[in-house]
């Protein structure tokens, strides 16, 4: 079979990410797939998504689906995949078998491959006899006659093809992040390329895909390093360049273990339900493993574009900090996004939510008060559920203060109710006077009528939370606060 690209090395970037769809769409895949974006976007390339799908016990339903979703919401939109189509479509590895048998049938005849006749039982008394001894498997239909095979095969004979691996040397793998990686020969096992049932194994597909969709720089996680080499001498066995390769750093708990959902939570849809911004996100995972060369910790996709260097990644466990996080995207609500475009994200967030609230001005002036004590909007309403109702918790400490100051509480409801212009300056004033005639600090008089009109202790500032309920409201909050338990 002809090969159908040129091995000139001027063709321009071509780069990949190929989830399985297997369950939620991890951040794993976002951060992967952030990094190649934007080697694509800065080279003028392409970005493909490919989804591996042939190990089918794996599938999860809905899963493809929300892979599309998850790279639509953070914006790293692939110039070809299943969604959008392209020229080297199929994008579905379970759509491209006849390739896969082809090329592996290639290799057979080449040498490079032969056809494995064991039964399963066999293997695991191989396997286990090698590992007695403690080297790899042989595996004996390695030396049959080629000849012999295809008797074998035209008899109805079940095989696996297997890569036919070097006994002697060594295969070495270079790396843009690390020094060159020599791997023996004789530690790699001959893997099996293509099933009995004609499913190609990952590591057959992948080489195949990557070189028919023209993949320049293939930048994945580290856990695939290992097997590297076996794509390496596929690719020799090919007769076919070898990409740029970049092996990530894994995302790693604070305990410097694998990021797992044990420990924090792993699915993007998660923190698309929390009401995170994905350009915070994408910001978040820039620095996972890489630093901004002028230090900045607060910067778009475009300035990542701008500056990026796949050389400067470095390899220390990046530690997916959840806390480092939320403090990130408190500050894009409090400093990139203008209170107009936060109300407008919170309001349809707020309405994929199933929360009906309209966007109007009391609730832009709500979502204002509240921007300096938000890091993401699923916490806004537990926050300002005293906005919208008048059911809301008294928190003990709040009915303490309440309690404490009871007797005041009427008077300081006529007073409210009786001022002519109920606005910030205006309560603040009589605040004081009523304090002064009471011979009060002001600081014994605010508390309670917090409490009484919001339930807790901890709101905004108490005179923007006043002027904004309305006078009926306040009143008769603290009206209904005065009145003996």
């Amino acid at each position: 079979m002809s090969d159908p690209l040129s091995p000139a090395p001027t063709r321009p970037v071509v780069t990949r990410i190929a989830p399985s769809p297997t369950g939620d769409p991890h951040v794993g895949t976002a951060y992967i797939g952030l990094f190649n974006y934007t080697l694509a976007q800065q080279a003028g390339g392409k970005f493909i998504l490919r989804i591996e799908d042939t190990d089918r016990n794996r599938l999860v339903p809905g899963s493809e689906k929300r892979i599309f979703t998850m790279m639509q919401w953070l914006g790293l939109t692939p110039d070809e995949s299943p969604l959008q189509g392209g020229p080297n479509g199929p994008y579905r590895q379970s759509e491209r078998f006849d390739l896969y048998s082809d090329y592996a049938r290639q290799l057979v005849a080449s040498g490079a491959a032969y056809y494995a006749f064991e039964t399963s039982e066999e293997l695991t008394a191989l396997r286990d006899a090698a590992q007695a001894e403690g080297h790899i498997i042989a595996v004996p239909s390695r030396e049959l006659d080629p000849q012999e095979a295809q008797q074998r095969l035209d008899a109805g004979a079940e095989a696996v093809i297997r890569l036919k691996v070097p006994h002697d040397g060594e295969t070495v793998v270079s790396d843009v992040l690390r020094k060159p990686i020599a791997f023996q020969n004789r530690e790699i096992d001959d893997k099996v390329l293509l099933k009995a049932d004609g499913y190609p194994t990952y590591h057959l597909a992948n080489v195949v895909d990557d070189r028919l969709m023209g993949v320049t720089h293939v930048v994945r996680a580290e856990e695939w390093i290992t097997s590297t080499p076996i794509h390496v001498l596929l690719y020799r066995a090919f007769g076919w360049p070898e990409p740029v390769f970049a092996h990530m750093p894994l995302l790693r708990n604070a305990d410097k273990s694998k990021i797992s959902k044990r420990k924090n939570p792993t699915s993007v849809e998660w923190y698309q339900q929390q009401g995170y911004l994905p350009g915070a996100m994408l910001n978040f995972l820039a620095t996972m493993g890489w630093t901004h060369p002028d230090g900045l910790e607060v910067f778009d996709l475009a300035e990542f574009q701008r500056v990026f260097r796949l050389e400067d990644v470095t390899l220390g466990g990046p530690v997916f900090d959840l806390a480092k996080l939320n403090w990130l995207n408190g500050k894009y609500l409090r400093e990139v996004l203008s209170e107009d475009e936060v109300a407008r994200r919170l309001y349809a967030y707020l309405q994929d939510q199933k929360h009906e609230l309209p966007l109007d001005d009391y609730f832009r002036a709500v979502v204002t008060m509240l921007i300096p004590r938000m890091e993401v909007f699923s916490e806004f309403l537990d926050k300002t559920g005293y906005f919208w109702t008048e059911d809301y918790p008294v928190n003990e400490k709040a009915q303490k203060a309440i309690d404490d100051a009871r007797p005041l509480l009427p008077e300081l409801a006529s007073r409210l109710k009786n001022l002519p212009t109920f606005d910030a300056a205006s309560i603040k004033a009589a605040f004081g006077t009523f304090a002064e005639e009471q011979g009060l600090k002001l600081g014994k008089v605010m508390p309670p009528v917090r409490a009484a009109v919001a339930g807790t202790m901890e709101s905004p500032d108490l005179l923007s939370v006043l002027e904004t309920l309305g006078r009926e409201r306040v009143v008769a909050r603290i009206e209904r606060a005065a009145r003996p338990a």
